[in-house]
């Protein structure tokens, strides 16, 4: 019999509710997925889906709109369609 580790994590009650449905529904188990996204990123050495990190921009215009900095509030579409001059 192979060796196993055992893996602990915390995630959102809520979250793993619902992605323990869908798992369900596809006949897999929390186990099974894990070592499914194991296996994969084994196989092709990466995540399988990408991960990116913003460029500088980006992650300024992220931290700006967080904290309601430079950010622009329309009542309708219209109102900003007509702002963006479309």
């Amino acid at each position: 019999m192979s060796k196993t580790a055992t893996i602990r994590a915390q995630i959102e009650l809520g979250l793993k509710e619902e992605v323990d449905k869908i798992l369900s529904d596809l006949g897999l188990t929390t186990t099974q997925t894990i070592q499914l996204l194991y296996n994969r990123i084994r196989e092709d050495r990466r995540l399988p889906f990408p991960v990116e990190t913003p460029n500088k921009l980006t992650a300024r215009t992220l931290r700006e709109s967080k904290v309601g900095r430079n950010v622009r509030r329309f009542a309708s579409k219209q109102e900003l369609y007509t702002d963006l001059g479309l």
